[in-house]
C-alpha cells in the first residue's frame, strides 16, 4: 500500500473517532443552563427592572439560568436560604444580616455588595434641618437595625451625638440632644403617615414610595460614610455555599456595568451602586 493511501486511510480513522467522540459527549449541542434560584422581596417594577439586566447578563455571559422567588414578609428569605429552598436571596443589609444571623443561629455569609438606599428625614413642617426648633418630635422606625440607622441620620444631621463605637445605637445611646428632641418610635410602616403629626420624620425608602413621596423633598439624606457601610445591601448565601462557583458568577453578573446604568436609569439617585463605592 502506498505511503500516500495509508496516510489518507489514517486521517480518515482519526476524523472518525474524533466526531464519533464529539457527538458521544453531547457535542454539537450548548452546555445546558444551571439554574439559580435567588430569593428577593416582592418590590416595585424598578426592582424588577433592574433584576431583569442581571438575570440577562447571567445567561449571556455565563450561562446561568436566574429564578426568582418573590417573598412579602423580611423574615421569609433567610429561613428560605437556611432550609435549602433557594440558593441565593438578595433582600438585607449587613446589620440586618448580622442580627438575623445571631437571632436564629444561622451561618449565612455576604458574598457580594448590590446597592445602598440612603434613608431620608422628611418634613411637612420645615424645609431644612435647621428650621427644626426646641422640643420637636422627631419619628423614627422602632425595629432594631432601622432604629439605629435612624438615629445614625439624626446624628449626621448634627441634632444629636451618640456614645462613640456604638454599632447598634438605641435612644438610650444618645448622649447629647441640644434641642430636646422628642424621639418618637413607630413601626417603619407608620413613619410615613406620622408625618402630619410630627415635625419630621425618617423614613425607609420603600414606605416613602409607597406613601408617594418623592425622595427628592427629603430635608436631610444619609451620607454615604463609614457610618452607613453596614446599611449596604447584599447578594447572600449559606456559608457551605459561598465559594460556588455559579454564585460567584451571579455576583459578577450583579456588579456589572449593564446593572449600574439599569439602578441609574430606573432610581436616579435614590438608590446607589454599592461594589465600589468610595466610603468617606
Amino acid at each position: 500500500m502506498k505511503k500516500s493511501l495509508k496516510y489518507l486511510i489514517g486521517l480518515v480513522v482519526l476524523l472518525a473517532i474524533v466526531v464519533a467522540g464529539y457527538f458521544s459527549f453531547g457535542g454539537g449541542k450548548k452546555a445546558k443552563a444551571e439554574t439559580v434560584t435567588v430569593g428577593v422581596m416582592s418590590g416595585s417594577k424598578q426592582d424588577d427592572q433592574v433584576w431583569k439586566v442581571v438575570a440577562k447578563t447571567s445567561k449571556d455571559k455565563y450561562n446561568l439560568t436566574l429564578k426568582f422567588k418573590k417573598f412579602t414578609d423580611y423574615s421569609q428569605p433567610n429561613k428560605a436560604l437556611a432550609s435549602g429552598n433557594i440558593d441565593l436571596n438578595s433582600f438585607q443589609h449587613y446589620a440586618f444580616l448580622d442580627e438575623w444571623n445571631k437571632a436564629n443561629k444561622t451561618n449565612i455569609e455576604a458574598i457580594g455588595k448590590t446597592i445602598i438606599t440612603p434613608i431620608r428625614l422628611y418634613s411637612n413642617k420645615v424645609k431644612n434641618v435647621k428650621d427644626i426648633k426646641d422640643g420637636a418630635t422627631i419619628a423614627i422606625p422602632n425595629d432594631a437595625t432601622n432604629e439605629s440607622r435612624a438615629l445614625y441620620v439624626l446624628k449626621n444631621a448634627g441634632l444629636i451625638t451618640l456614645k462613640p463605637n456604638t454599632k447598634l445605637a438605641t435612644i438610650k445611646s444618645i448622649v447629647k440632644n441640644p434641642k430636646n428632641l422628642q424621639i418618637k418610635e413607630l413601626d417603619a410602616s407608620q413613619t410615613a403617615r406620622s408625618l402630619s403629626d410630627v415635625t419630621a420624620a425618617v423614613i425607609n425608602g420603600n414606605y416613602a414610595q409607597t406613601a408617594g413621596i418623592n425622595y427628592k423633598s427629603a430635608i436631610y439624606v444619609e451620607p454615604v460614610n463609614k457610618d452607613s457601610e453596614q446599611w449596604i445591601n447584599l447578594i447572600a448565601a449559606n456559608k457551605k455555599d459561598k465559594n460556588k462557583k455559579a454564585y460567584r458568577e451571579v455576583v459578577k453578573a450583579y456588579q456589572s456595568e449593564a446593572t449600574k446604568k439599569a439602578i441609574k436609569d430606573v432610581y436616579g439617585t435614590s438608590e446607589l451602586p454599592a461594589w465600589d463605592i468610595k466610603l468617606r
